[in-house]
């Protein structure tokens, strides 16, 4: 007997003690999986780096951008031609939106998290104006009363409450943990509670309700994140979910988008068109669509093609494996929106952190669970690939701000320190126009 044939068998009788199957039993195999565990440890590794939170954020959003760039192309192309419109106007605001929003988002990332609080109360003061200055000279369109025109650019003051909301809340409550002030409840929800109902009640009367849910979406997370007993967090749920149900039964244009859901081909012709043309569309992609440019959707048949129904479009051209992309990736911005919220010891960052990825995640799920009709219809954009300027700037700021925030992760300032330079310093350095040599 050879020493090789040997060694097998003694391996295959260690395994037989060990009660493993047959298969397992041969070395060369069982070296096989061990490699595949050691490669698989190895990338899961990767996830407790200091800078994996960082860089998810980055690499995520560079990612969404340019698939809403080619999206917008795709749709705002066919509604100008339908329209009469300058065939590449809408794609040339989104990619202005684009450039804008990335310098911004570069601004916010850079920023130190006391420039952001001393942003909150400005902001939120704005934001109130803004809101009031809608319902007083604003465009009603859809039956939605949003927009206001600023220097030939429509505005939805809205989009901007959400931030300001984040930014204010996430500081009265750190303020409040710093000086021992949340053991009573009623420290706890004032002002904070009235805060949000004012914000909201602005912007449901412009029948704005899916901006009105997910104020509420950042109002329960800084409740949860900071700790809110049990008994007070579900009472607070409860409370929220009876007075949206109340603004929906006296709202004409909310119950009117329930209807419609509740029974869309009864009103197949109304309330109806939108949810059942969006299932046709994103149904006929199948796999892997039916090519970019090619979907027959957005010629008219699919309403809000470029705003609030692109993931029908976006399902029928790319297909299954387009849709489920997309979703990764708005759940590998959850994943890293959460570890930025867990790994940060600032009590502020923590809670801004946590409200702006619920709000954005859940702004994405509530869109496309419209689209799917799983969801009414609420009138919410996609992040980072809908149409609409004001939607852009407002979650590329905050996801810079979250990349702030990433920045002083335990261990992540002396990680960027190692890594040297970063991208627009070398390039500044090759075109000789960086820091002079010494």
């Amino acid at each position: 007997m050879s020493a090789e044939t040997a060694h097998r068998e003694s391996a295959a009788a260690v395994g037989t003690e060990r009660g493993e199957p047959e298969i397992l039993q041969d070395p060369a195999l069982r070296g096989g999986l061990g490699g595949l565990r050691d490669r698989a440890a190895a990338a899961l590794g990767l996830l407790d780096r200091p800078l994996t939170s960082y860089y998810l954020v980055l690499g995520i959003t560079l990612l969404l951008l340019p698939l809403g760039l080619v999206m917008v192309l795709s749709t705002s192309t066919a509604y100008a031609l339908l329209h009469h419109l300058p065939l590449y106007g809408g794609f040339e605001k989104q990619l202005v939106g684009v450039i804008v929003g990335l310098v911004l988002m570069w601004v916010a990332s850079k920023s130190p998290p006391r420039l952001f609080r001393a942003l909150a109360y400005p902001l939120l003061v704005l934001s109130l104006v803004g809101l009031v200055a809608v319902l007083a000279v604003g465009q009603t369109v859809g039956g939605g009363t949003r927009w206001i025109a600023i220097a030939g650019f429509d505005v939805q003051p809205s989009e901007f409450a959400k931030l300001a909301f984040v930014l204010w809340g996430a500081d009265l409550l750190a303020r409040k943990e710093k000086f021992g002030q949340l053991t009573d409840w009623r420290q706890l929800l004032i002002p904070l509670m009235p805060g949000v109902t004012v914000i909201c009640m602005l912007v449901m009367m412009g029948n704005d309700i899916g901006t009105t849910f997910l104020l509420l979406v950042i109002f329960l997370s800084l409740l949860w994140v900071i700790g809110t007993p049990g008994k007070l967090f579900f009472g607070m749920l409860a409370l929220m979910v009876f007075a949206l149900m109340a603004l929906i039964i006296v709202s004409p244009y909310a119950m009117n988008r329930i209807t419609g859901y509740l029974n869309p081909q009864a009103l197949a012709s109304s309330s109806g068109w939108q949810t059942i043309q969006g299932k046709y569309a994103i149904g006929s992609g199948g796999l892997f669509g039916v090519g970019l440019g090619a979907g027959g959707g957005k010629w008219g048949w699919v309403p809000e093609s470029t705003t609030d129904f692109i993931f029908a479009i976006l399902g029928e051209e790319l297909g299954l494996v387009g849709t489920m992309c997309v979703a990764l990736l708005y759940g590998g911005l959850a994943f890293a929106g959460l570890r930025i919220a867990r790994r940060v010891t600032d009590t502020f960052m923590r809670l801004a952190a946590a409200a702006t990825t619920a709000w954005i995640v859940v702004q994405a799920l509530v869109n496309i669970g419209a689209v799917l009709g799983v969801l009414p219809i609420t009138g919410v954009p996609l992040p980072l690939i809908s149409a609409g300027l004001s939607s852009l700037l407002v979650t590329m700021a905050a996801l810079g701000m979250l990349m702030a925030f990433a920045r002083r992760e335990p261990g992540a300032e002396q990680a960027l320190a190692a890594a040297g330079p970063g991208v627009p310093r070398r390039i500044l350095s090759w075109l000789g126009l960086g820091r002079g040599r010494r």
